[in-house]
């Protein structure tokens, strides 16, 4: 094709705004907006999405600003509508082994059900006992039982009393113990002194008596205990009988509340008749003591009553982990601060004194348990930040069970030396929609190919694609969401072909736009507060130009800078006349968030030798390979050019001067190469 020249207009792309087919993007906001230039990701990601197999989650890899976090979630949550809502999970005391919480799945909905039966139950327990235990027909039972033991027990007491007064001893009782005193011949109690005066012969009498009275009141007190333990028992028995319908009553109410089918019925239903055993077992606890009860124990006494009535209802209580009551769908997780007590869960500790302690109400579930059933979005680079996750979450992914584990770390002991809880792992059924960059997706593949083949759904974002009409019309959609979404003036036509024209020129092709639309989105932004400031309730053109132009004023002070080294003549640059082996070239400045181009000037020298090229880039480390590459063709090139004559005998320097941050990139081979003919054929330039 033959070379012609270009006119300045067409150096430029130029959008008319009549071509856009609205007046203002409040005509657009409400349209559906699509995946612009991203029909490969939209392909994919859907697939990956609806395919509900193990192994097939999904990488997502783009450049960032590209729009891949919020159009996947916009995806993740048309999937989930397409899923069932999952069920909720709770963690139950374990009345067998403590340590071991015990999980329970319900239906979406009855777990908090559950939870506010199991607090209802407790709180009308406490109440309703303590009235059952002081009703008439309790107390008059009870009554008839203590009577029937005082009368057991008074007739062996009768037979003690009648054995100490035949040997002249009084006896009598003192706060549960046996006290006898001797007495003399009228029956008075002898002191101390009278005792000691009696003759010898008498006090060996009584010393004999007495260890005849010691030993007959060790077999009375053998023979009363079965007695005790008779009355206690029908006591514990009349209780249990008294209280069993109240509590069984109570979880009648539970289990029946539960209609729903659940899958764990049998663990459920035994789970509830321990928790109607250990109220039963202590039914003692919900009785307060009474003032000489009080007196007898100490002041203490009630505070340890209450506190053992705490912990015994607390057992009974459900912690209710995951709820997914009133969900239409299945869960979507957006994880922004993934870590191990986020991603994974928790166990906190509570302190009490100087213990610390935890239970199945300490459990706390993280992001990949709440999004069971779903979907759950994560950052690689967000992973990687804390040692140990990524390396979890690996074992996660080749087993799909988790354990909520302390702090963190494997099983073992808590803080303060405390044995750690060790919940009941669980299955988790989980979509992983994992978002990094394309260095970190082949690296990834690379150093990590067990975890890379859990990741088999590729969803790649393109960083630019070709420009149509259609893609013209969706960007302008996304304009107008973005006003709506922010409350923002709407635009005119002239104002997105300006908006248009800059992703052109983001993407440095006329017929290709950039798909970093997070730039699109900042410019819109800051166009629309201009707007506002004039007053105007419409952004035109003029407006996103003086955005464009208050953008270039925050960031080109590096630019300005290198302007002024040349007109104050310390950067070395001519522009007239014509110098042999020496040629003016622009580059490109790229500073991440600014780009400008900057004239450098390249000289090259040859002289007769047989090292070839020197770039004296490359030589101080300040080249990157690109460019390294670019000198090396050109140093073939010449040596084949000259092939023919002769063998190339020739030293040979090049070199940008001036430049003291690096060169990188081929396209200032065309340049070198004119600098270089021109040193060899003193032809100037």
């Amino acid at each position: 094709m033959p070379a012609s020249a270009l006119a300045p207009h067409q150096l430029r792309l130029t959008i008319d705004p009549a071509t856009l087919g609205f007046a203002s993007t409040a005509e657009l906001q409400d349209l559906p907006l699509p995946w612009i230039g991203q029909e490969r990701a939209q392909a994919a990601a859907q697939f990956g999405l609806g395919l509900h197999q193990p192994d097939y989650h999904l990488f997502v890899l783009g450049e960032v600003g590209s729009g891949r976090a919020s159009l996947l979630r916009q995806a993740m949550q048309t999937a989930a509508a397409e899923r069932t809502v999952p069920p909720d999970l709770c963690y139950l005391h374990n009345f067998d082994t403590p340590d071991r919480p015990r999980a329970l799945r319900l239906p979406a909905g009855q777990g908090r059900q559950l939870r506010q039966g199991m607090a209802d139950m407790a709180k009308n327990l406490q109440a309703d006992i303590p009235k059952r235990l002081t009703a008439a027909d309790f107390k008059a039972e009870a009554e008839r039982i203590e009577k029937t033991w005082q009368a057991q027990e008074g007739e062996a007491f009768a037979v003690l009393d009648a054995f100490a007064e035949a040997r002249q001893f009084r006896l009598t009782r003192e706060g549960g113990q046996m006290v006898f005193t001797l007495t003399g011949p009228k029956g008075q109690a002898l002191t101390e002194a009278e005792a000691r005066a009696l003759p010898r012969e008498r006090r060996a009498e009584i010393d004999a008596a007495e260890h005849e009275l010691r030993t007959e009141i060790a077999r009375f007190l053998e023979a009363v205990r079965p007695l005790e333990r008779t009355r206690d028992d029908a006591l514990a028995a009349l209780r249990r009988q008294t209280i069993k319908p109240l509590v069984e009553h109570a979880l009648h109410d539970i289990r029946q509340g539960l209609r729903k089918q659940i899958k764990d019925t049998v663990k459920l239903t035994h789970w509830l008749d321990q928790v109607e055993q250990a109220v039963l077992g202590d039914i003692d606890l919900f009785e307060p003591l009474d003032a000489e009860r009080g007196s007898d124990q100490g002041a203490d006494a009630e505070d340890d009553r209450k506190d053992a009535l705490d912990d015994l209802l607390a057992r009974c209580q459900v912690n209710l982990v995951v709820d997914n009551h009133g969900r239409t769908a299945a869960p979507v997780v957006v994880e922004d601060n993934p870590t191990q007590r986020t991603l994974f869960g928790s166990i906190e500790h509570g302190s009490e004194a100087d213990t610390v302690q935890a239970d199945h109400t300490n459990i706390h579930a993280g992001s990949l348990l709440k999004a069971h059933g779903g979907f759950i979005l994560l950052h690689l680079h967000d992973l990687a930040a804390e040692e140990g996750l990524w390396q979890r979450l690996r074992r996660f992914l080749r087993c799909g069970r988790l354990q909520i584990e302390e702090g963190g770390g494997g099983p073992g002991h808590g803080p303060g030396g405390a044995v750690a809880l060790q919940p009941e792992p669980v299955d988790v059924d989980v979509k992983i929609v994992l978002i990094g960059s394309v260095d970190e997706y082949y690296a990834l593949q690379d150093a990590d190919p067990d975890a890379a083949r859990r990741f088999r759904v590729k969803v790649d974002f393109s960083d630019h694609f070709a420009a149509t009409p259609a893609t013209h019309h969706a960007t302008a959609i996304l304009v107008a969401q973005v006003c709506k979404k922010r409350g923002l003036p709407h635009f005119g036509p002239d104002a997105v072909a300006l908006v248009l024209e800059q992703t052109h020129r983001e993407a440095d092709d006329q017929r290709r736009q950039s798909a970093r639309f997070a730039h699109t989105e900042a410019l819109a932004i800051e166009s629309a507060a201009l707007c506002k400031a004039r007053g105007s309730t419409l952004v035109q053109a003029a407006d996103v130009l003086a955005a464009l132009a208050a953008r270039t004023q925050r960031h080109n002070q590096p630019e300005e800078e290198l302007h002024d080294s040349i007109t104050e003549g310390e950067r070395l640059i001519s522009l007239a006349g014509s110098i042999t082996g020496q040629i003016n070239a622009m580059t490109q400045i790229d500073l991440g968030d600014y780009r400008f181009g900057f004239p450098v000037r390249i000289t090259a020298r040859t002289f007769a030798g047989q090292e070839g090229l020197l770039n004296i880039e490359r030589e101080v480390d300040m080249s990157g390979p690109i460019h390294d590459k670019g000198v090396l063709i050109l140093h073939s090139y010449l040596t084949a050019l000259f092939s023919h004559v002769a063998p190339l005998a020739l030293n040979a320097s090049i070199v940008f001067e001036q430049e003291y941050s690096g060169v990188e990139g081929d396209s200032a081979s065309c340049a070198e190469l004119y600098a270089l003919l021109s040193s060899l054929s003193g032809l100037p330039l």
